[in-house]
């Protein structure tokens, strides 16, 4: 089974990249539970966080703030969740550690609600600024 983490990793799938180093992707979620609902993903697959180092675990949520305030300014949103699922059984959809993070604004309720398809042309304008925020 291919993992789509890991073809976006390698350049073969199409995302709205965020932020890249050496370990690392942040990506928009194309099915967001809200806009500007992103996700961290470490280049080196591992099913569960479980299956990380201590170091690795740490790295990865080492990223979040910076990425975290950036999708804040970028989307006016007024706070955020963090979410990070292990197992199908803990609601995790593709079998890739990722972390996301989740904007929530005043007036809404911050409910898991389902999930939309996003128009392209909104996410990458969005990833643009975005990324505009993290320069």
């Amino acid at each position: 089974m291919t993992c789509i983490f890991c073809e976006i990793i390698r350049g073969s799938s199409k995302s709205h990249m965020l932020y890249e180093d050496e370990d690392h992707v942040a990506i928009l979620d194309t099915r967001p539970i809200t806009r500007g609902h992103s996700l961290v993903i470490p280049k080196a697959h591992h099913e569960l966080i479980t299956d990380m180092s201590p170091e690795s675990v740490g790295e990865i949520f080492a990223i979040v703030p910076e990425l975290a305030r950036a999708v804040l300014r970028a989307t006016g949103a007024d706070a955020f969740n963090l979410g990070q699922n292990n197992g199908r059984a803990a609601q995790q959809v593709v079998p890739h550690v990722h972390v996301h993070i989740i904007p929530r604004y005043e007036g809404e309720k911050p409910e898991w609600k389902e999930r939309q398809g996003a128009r392209d042309s909104e996410l990458a304008a969005l990833a643009a600024r975005i990324r505009e925020c993290l320069a």
